[in-house]
């Protein structure tokens, strides 16, 4: 997927782009379209300006499967912004309340700067790469740095004068080094020595030390001290092609400046970043009221609410604010309806979308107008047991059918179906096709109906069984 900038992205581009990859719900891509091009509209504001300027929350309703999680990922993935998504209900385990809510701020910014540490180490990759050839020249080639003996100042004796053979031999050994160190480069180059085994003395990673407070959690030893630990190192043996991964790494990580990537990253977090709260329907009361399991709940609501109305979160990369971090909250709403949460909360959720479950037309499109659509996944996958599968229209359109009968008939999982009904569909060519004589297959409604009928029927008659 193309990444833009934001300027040069408008909201008509954002949803022609979603397009691609997710059929119907216009007024969901509408939704977030605004929402990305708002972010660039008040980049271009002055200070004063901009500080006083909140994303507008969404709430995206709708069964699963209907796209609500694509459209998220998909956004984020166009204008490269830090996206994590938390599930609600992980917030309301038994014996808490609010648990730990701040984690998703942290896990945020601990994407954000991997993310910008990515991006600095794309920068130097060939620097890194050259470096680390260097080093695996001199440890194949057994070239190894002399200790300097400490010079004695009370030693007046003179070094006796390299004789002229002496002398000849030196230039010799130094033309044989070279000449020895050309041909492993080669070879190195080459591939030829890429089982050969190494010493490589690699960063030995400090443990973790978890379950702490005050937003110190998942903090290295050398994190608490400010880094001023020295780095352990222990020697390991392995192969040529792991070990150039590892000394790639290691080179990479010294030729980046650590606090720009971190600055990069906390300010990424809370400029760009986005959060997916899932499942936000399941810490709303049934009634609206605040009794029994409710309570908990509602506790919830009260927890998350300073996150999404504009707080300070200790992380161990510092203080964050979430003033401008976009939330998109997402789901079913089942017996529910956004009006039941607390009304401070409501107030930080502004845009409401419904999503439109998925009818037999959007089903069929899903299968072939999509960019990496499922049949073109399952072509993929068998392509490498060298099976042509070969989908007639109306396969297409049974497979569509059955799709959103089932929806119907059964629990509503939107476009998931189509990877249970596939499944079951070319579970026998899956499992024979190394064994498959004639590559090429053709999908047809007949073949579909032999294949699927006797499951169906199954199926409809165990809802009658008690």
């Amino acid at each position: 997927m193309k990444q833009y900038d934001l300027e040069e992205l408008t909201p008509a581009m954002t949803v022609k782009e979603l397009d691609r990859f997710i059929i119907g719900q216009d007024e969901a891509k509408k939704a977030v379209a605004i929402a990305l091009r708002n972010r660039f509209r008040r980049s271009q504001l002055s200070d004063e300006q901009r500080e006083e300027i909140t994303p507008k929350n969404i709430i995206l309703m709708g069964p699963t499967g209907v796209g609500k999680t694509e459209i998220t990922r998909r956004i984020a993935r166009l204008v490269n912004a830090p996206l994590i998504k938390v599930e609600a209900t992980k917030f309301t385990e038994v014996g808490y309340v609010g648990r730990d809510v701040e984690s998703m701020i942290r896990d945020l910014v601990n994407r954000a700067v991997r993310d910008a540490e990515q991006a600095k180490i794309a920068e130097v990759q060939q620097r890194a790469e050259a470096n680390a050839e260097e080093i695996l020249l001199n440890l194949l080639v057994g070239l190894k740095k002399k200790d300097k003996k400490p010079s004695n100042p009370f030693n007046f004796a003179l070094k006796k004068p390299e004789t002229q053979e002496e002398a000849k031999e030196r230039k010799q050994r130094i033309e044989e080094k070279k000449a020895r160190k050309a041909t492993v480069l080669e070879d190195l180059r080459s591939g030829k020595l890429e089982d050969n085994i190494v010493t490589v003395e690699v960063v030995d990673k400090p443990s973790t030390v978890f379950g702490m407070v005050g937003g110190m959690e998942d903090m290295s030893i050398n994190d608490m001290f400010g880094g001023i630990l020295p780095e352990k190192k222990k020697k390991r043996k392995m192969k040529v092609k792991d070990a150039r991964k590892v000394l790639v790494q290691q080179e990479a990580e010294k030729l980046i400046d650590k606090d720009e990537v971190t600055e990069l990253g906390v300010r990424n977090a809370e400029q760009n970043g986005i959060i997916f709260i899932d499942e936000i329907d399941k810490i709303i009361g049934s009634d609206g009221t605040s009794k029994g399991p409710d309570v908990s709940r509602e506790g919830v609501q009260r927890d998350i609410l300073p996150i999404v109305e504009g707080s300070t979160v200790n992380t161990k990369y510092g203080p964050v604010k979430t003033d401008f971090i976009l939330f998109i909250g997402s789901g079913a709403f089942h017996g529910t309806k956004v009006s039941d949460m607390i009304p401070e909360l409501q107030g930080r959720f502004p845009i409401n979308v419904k999503l439109d479950s998925l009818t037999k037309e959007n089903f069929e499109e899903i299968l072939t107008s999509t960019e990496n659509s499922i049949l073109k996944q399952y072509n993929q996958l068998l392509g490498t047991d060298g099976i042509d599968l070969e989908f007639t229209d109306d396969a297409v359109k049974e497979i569509a059918s059955i799709a959103y009968d089932e929806n119907m008939n059964n629990e509503d999982i939107g476009a998931r179906r189509l990877q249970t009904v596939l499944e079951k569909l070319l579970e026998d060519i899956s499992f024979q096709a190394p064994d498959i004589d004639e590559k090429h297959i053709v999908i047809d409604k007949e073949f579909v109906d032999n294949t699927l009928t006797d499951e169906i029927q199954a199926e409809d008659y165990k809802q009658y069984l008690i």
